[in-house]
């Protein structure tokens, strides 16, 4: 089976997220691939909370399930107030663009041979064994599943949408197949090694205003999309499509 499969990285940036490690580590370890198709890296940003040295432990157990670990520590020098949640809209496009920052420099910095790339974030909690093999077959450059809190619930990941941010992956249940986006998010995100390596990255700036997939106006920031979005828009303009599965469900931990 093994020979069949192609060779996959897993990315993960990371950010005070020690609390999530060992769900993660669990996670990662059950999927179905056999460890010689499978390589793994984290950057880690600005953690106050042991995160990088967390990461550092579990190098011997992530060696001992990946054929290839990479760990980078880049700070941006953003942290968000005591006491402000992540999704404030006054830090929405600083925090997203030193995502974006960080996800880039991941993967420049960790990207070799493989043919595709899986973003998962480190806060998702729940998803099937063998979610690389379902997610392979659909045989398509950008691919991403529902990401839910509770199984049937609605969207939690918003920055997957289509016809001007009107429709979520909610919106879209119930075909069986894969569906349209214009924008996608990074909870759980597959794509063709390829085309990262011809373009295709997490704008870390607000891209596209005027382009036909993106939003006429974002109520935050104005015109243009940034990372995740961002990257829907630009894979648009480079003619590339955008799929999502929305009866195919992964959970992220509550927030």
């Amino acid at each position: 089976m093994s020979d069949s499969l192609p060779n996959l990285l897993i990315l993960t940036p990371v950010k005070n997220a020690a609390r999530h490690l060992p769900g993660y580590l669990d996670l990662v370890e059950r999927l179905t691939v056999p460890q010689e198709r499978l390589a793994i890296g984290f950057l880690e940003s600005d953690s106050t909370d042991g995160t990088f040295e967390a990461l550092e432990a579990a190098r011997p157990r992530l060696e001992a399930r990946f054929n290839r670990m990479t760990l980078v520590k880049r700070d941006y020098g953003f942290r968000m107030p005591e006491g402000v949640p992540r999704w404030a809209p006054a830090y929405q496009l600083i925090r997203r663009a030193n995502l974006a920052r960080a996800r880039n420099q991941l993967l420049f910095r960790a990207l070799r041979d493989e043919d595709w790339v899986l973003w998962l974030d480190v806060d998702v909690v729940d998803y099937p064994a063998d979610l690389i093999e379902r997610l392979l077959a659909y045989q398509l450059d950008i691919v991403h599943p529902h990401c839910v809190i509770e199984p049937g619930g609605k969207t939690f990941d918003l920055n997957a949408w289509r016809d001007n941010g009107t429709r979520t992956m909610h919106d879209l249940r119930g075909t069986g197949r894969p569906v349209r986006l214009d924008a996608v998010g990074g909870t759980v995100l597959l794509v063709r090694a390829d085309l990262h390596r011809d373009g295709l990255i997490f704008p870390a700036f607000r891209y596209g205003a005027g382009s036909p997939t993106a939003r006429d106006k974002h109520p935050l920031w104005g015109r243009g999309e940034i990372e995740t979005e961002g990257f829907g828009v630009l894979a648009h303009d480079m003619g590339l499509q955008c799929w999502g599965l929305p009866d195919l469900e992964v959970r992220h931990a509550p927030e």
